[in-house]
């Protein structure tokens, strides 16, 4: 283990839940009869933009739309490898005005954005790594859409299939480490799927489901600095002991729509 990890200072696309609601169910988190407090929900997301900015990170930010309350989980958006932008194209007919607000913003900052033909839902089943892209199916992103995303970015896919419908995205039950490592719980994934995760990462830090269901695995790593949900502490010890700094963020109030940390979190890679 390294005596200091080093930090890699990231550019992030957020957006404010200023109009967040749980107004349908798309997933297990979801009830439409929900009191959400949004004042709460903003504060939270406000601590994230803190944490983030106060660790060196660059933050852009997106307008929030009216009537559209899951646009502050930037990472369904898009994935973006080498200044390259893969768009989105969402299971749920009530997410699918989200994408051309976010390739409007992509646009206008100079990005070029492909639109993919097959249902993707950006980072949420996207993972870049150092190697490869972890791509989840299951719930939302098709096969076919791992397919468009190697011929796009030429970069080897790995499809992994989820099995639980908690962790209905990939970000909720994976996240990177660094370019060599990641952190995962190993149940949400099919037999199949487990084996080429622990081929591929022998190291990985595994998850219990207890701080799986905290969304502790929605988290964002820097390379030292892990910004993670406060409950899920069995995972932060690992992750201490293994030289990392956990960053705590309380993210609770968007959970009651299946999100956390890295779900509010788009990462522009270039």
């Amino acid at each position: 283990m390294p005596e200091s990890r080093v930090p890699r200072l990231r550019r992030f696309l957020v957006c404010e839940p200023r109009h967040f609601a749980v107004q349908y169910a798309i997933n297990p988190w979801m009830r439409p009869d929900t009191r959400v407090d949004v004042d709460l929900a903003q504060e939270q997301w406000q601590s994230l933009i803190r944490a983030y900015r106060s660790h060196g990170h660059t933050v852009d930010t997106v307008e929030p739309v009216p009537g559209l309350p899951d646009m502050v989980f930037a990472a369904n958006c898009a994935v973006v490898v080498d200044g390259r932008v893969f768009g989105s194209l969402f299971h749920a007919s009530e997410r699918r005005p989200e994408s051309t607000h976010y390739e409007t913003w992509f646009k206008s900052s100079g990005f070029d954005v492909y639109r993919p033909e097959s249902v993707c839902e950006g980072e949420g089943d996207l993972v870049p790594t150092g190697r490869y892209v972890l791509a989840g199916t299951g719930f939302r992103t098709t096969r076919e859409a791992h397919r468009e995303v190697q011929e796009f970015f030429g970069v080897p896919v790995i499809s992994l299939t989820l099995v639980d419908p908690y962790f209905y995205h990939l970000d909720t039950a994976l996240f990177v480490l660094d370019d060599d490592n990641i952190a995962y719980y190993p149940e949400a994934f099919s037999p199949g799927s487990r084996e080429v995760l622990r081929r591929l990462y022998p190291d990985a830090v595994p998850a219990t489901r207890e701080d799986a269901m905290a969304f502790g695995l929605n988290s964002v790593s820097d390379g030292r600095h892990v910004f993670i949900a406060p409950d899920a502490t069995a995972l932060a010890d690992q992750l201490a002991q293994r030289g990392y700094v956990p960053v705590p963020v309380d993210l609770s109030e968007l959970r009651k729509a299946g999100g956390g940390i890295k779900c509010c979190t788009q990462e522009i890679r270039s």
